[in-house]
């Protein structure tokens, strides 16, 4: 019903001027939904050539097919004609400029190439118009050139677009423009403007009225009234708008769009606090999960397994919640590791030593997918059961030994066996090592009943060395390699003056584990070093919970070391960074209260404005007075 609703009256002139053939071409469509309005100018030399109709034909076919006011429609139109100028069979390349406008009787779009012009006069005024697509445009632009200079310049003609270019065609095509009853749209060729200037045309369209065909003469008689010398091909086309189409149905159509619209708000911020709430709980579980992975490793570097197995546990179950599958492989792998290492310590707490041994074993290797981060414990419980073993081991030699009446060498085993549980801190091991060394004495006091002074000396050497030795295992077990080192070396040459090769290679095995304990806990403090160092990248690359877990473990190998300067410092880096954890976090959430702020006070603007448009619908609804 749109055609039927409206009065569009179009008409044209297209003349040769004083040419041989008319190259110009104007054409239009009215359908019952759109119209379709084209103008071409022919840019070929041959007087025969057909591009401006091919053009107009091409466009107007193309809209016939597919008719719609897109932008995307309209530069479909304009390109199809230039693929269809470009591959004719023509003995030149055929070229064209073009003006279309597509209409729905209410508002109008134009697309255009080239230099054929456009004007939209509204009250006699020109409120629209076109700009040639030419070098001399662009002069204007840069103001190289007067305006009023460019109909007769001879770069008016050198285009920079037009149809039949092929590829790279980049045409201009407008905006939606809402039409009035009144409004004159002109179309028209460079015939028209090269003779006549923009003000003249605006003085006939100023006394425009009635039917177009007046106005078109109006034009006409100007322009040969100039009586050019060469006057081009010119065309001409007016169309009077004297009645646009109003729709019947916008009212309720506009009402419709304001429920539709209070609706999908409503969603929208349903959706929105869905959302955020599901943000927040993700957030929130997070947070708890990262905690609670802190916590863990905490107690593993503390040594309590129990409650590190409870914290990662706990994290497991978050991490499950919020569908980490990163997070919870990593949290399972530190649990598997936990469980093997209560696992063994509940062995070695039953003194189940060759049970705890194995289960230690399975514990070091799951650690290797935990960071690592039990090893130093772990290894130091195994070397702890390795001496525990030991000790049994020579206070059951050194008793084989007694039976068979070789005190000296059943002295030796007792001895080491006693020394080494002094070392290890296994207190049972000292304790029969000792009750083995009474009894071993008490046999041996029987079976000599007189020493002689070379055995005294003897005695007392070994008892001297004996004595150092145990000065030196002291130091050791202190951890002072250094005075453990000089014991033993004081005890060496004693065994050496005795001739004593058994207990002088067991010196020097002891002295070679000073060493290698000393270049060991230079090697941890190398290793504190480089956690520090890690962490500190961490911190700075944003990854703060990972340089939190670095500084831990550097905290952990100085607290072996008794390090309690170096403790203290790692302390401080830790609550520098748990500061800036909770700042960020404070940061973060201030962020969302902020965002929940604006979007409330965005919805109460939305709501407002909606009330207001529905309030102006009942009143327009209203009886009228």
């Amino acid at each position: 019903m749109r055609k039927q609703n409206s009065t569009f009256k179009t008409a044209f002139i297209s003349e040769a001027g004083s040419g041989l053939e008319n190259n110009d071409y104007f054409a239009f469509v009215e359908l019952e939904q759109y119209a379709c309005y084209v103008i071409a100018d022919g840019l070929n030399d041959l007087p025969d050539a057909e591009s401006a109709r091919l053009a107009t034909q091409s466009i107007i076919l193309a809209f016939q097919e597919h008719p719609s006011m897109t932008k995307q429609a309209v530069l479909s139109y304009l390109e199809k004609a230039n693929q269809m100028l470009f591959a004719a069979d023509s003995q030149e390349r055929l070229k064209a400029s073009v003006t279309v406008i597509i209409t729905d009787y209410a508002k109008a779009r134009y697309g255009y190439v080239g230099n054929t012009r456009l004007c939209l006069y509204r009250d006699g005024t020109a409120v629209e118009s076109t700009q040639d697509m030419s070098l001399g445009t662009e002069m204007i632009r840069e103001k190289k050139l007067p305006e009023d200079v460019l109909s007769r310049h001879e770069e008016r003609n050198n285009l920079y677009a037009y149809l039949g270019q092929g590829k790279g065609l980049r045409p201009f095509v407008s905006k939606k423009i809402k039409l009035i009853n009144g409004d004159i749209l002109a179309i028209y060729t460079r015939g028209i403007w090269e003779n006549l200037d923009g003000g003249e045309l605006n003085d006939v369209f100023s006394e425009a009225k009635g039917e177009p065909k007046e106005l078109l003469d109006n034009v006409e008689d100007l322009l040969l009234s100039r009586q050019p010398e060469n006057l081009d091909n010119y065309t001409f086309a007016a169309i009077f708008i004297d009645k646009v189409f109003l729709d019947p149905n916008k009212k309720n159509r506009t009402k419709k769009i304001i429920i539709i619209t209070a609706v999908v708000i409503v969603i929208v911020l349903a959706i929105t606090l869905a959302l955020w709430l599901l943000s927040y709980m993700r957030q929130k579980y997070r947070d708890e999960m990262e905690r609670k992975y802190t916590n863990t490793i905490e107690y593993i570097q503390d040594k309590n397994f129990l409650r590190a197995e409870e914290e990662c546990k706990e994290a497991i179950k978050l991490a499950e919640k919020l569908h980490d599958k990163k997070q919870i492989q990593e949290f399972s792998d530190y649990q598997k590791m936990i469980e093997a290492i209560n696992t063994a310590e509940d062995a070695y707490s039953g003194e189940k030593y060759e049970d705890a041994q194995s289960a230690y074993i399975t514990a070091k290797e799951r650690s290797r997918y935990a960071d690592r981060i039990a090893d130093v414990y772990i290894d130091g419980q195994l070397n702890r059961i390795t001496d525990y073993l030991s000790v049994f081991d020579y206070i059951q030699l050194g008793d084989t030994l007694a039976a068979q009446g070789d005190y000296v060498r059943a002295e030796e085993k007792y001895l080491q066996a006693k020394s080494l549980a002094t070392r290890t801190y296994f207190e049972k091991g000292r304790k029969e090592a000792m009750e083995a060394l009474e009894a071993l004495y008490g046999k041996r006091d029987k079976a000599e009943e007189a020493d002689t002074q070379e055995a005294k000396e003897k005695a007392s050497s070994e008892t001297g060395a004996a004595q150092l030795a145990s000065e030196g295992d002291k130091a050791f077990t202190e951890g002072d390699y250094q005075g453990a080192k000089a014991y033993f070396a004081m005890a060496l040459e004693k065994y050496q003056q005795l001739g004593d090769t058994v207990h002088g290679e067991l010196i020097q095995t002891k002295i070679a584990s000073c060493d290698s304990k000393a270049e060991e806990n230079e090697q941890k403090e190398t290793q504190a070093k480089d956690y520090i160092d890690a962490g500190r990248e961490q911190e700075f690359s944003g990854n703060k919970l990972e340089a939190k877990k670095q500084y831990l473990f550097a905290k952990n190998i100085y607290k072996q070391l008794k390090m309690d300067d170096k403790v203290t410092e790692v302390d401080g880096l830790i609550e520098i960074l748990e500061t800036a954890i909770d700042q960020d976090k404070e940061k973060q959430e201030k962020e969302e209260k902020e965002n929940e702020s604006q979007e409330a006070e965005k919805e109460e603007s939305k709501n407002q404005k909606a009330e207001r448009v529905e309030e102006k619908a009942q009143i327009a609804d209203g009886p009228g007075v």
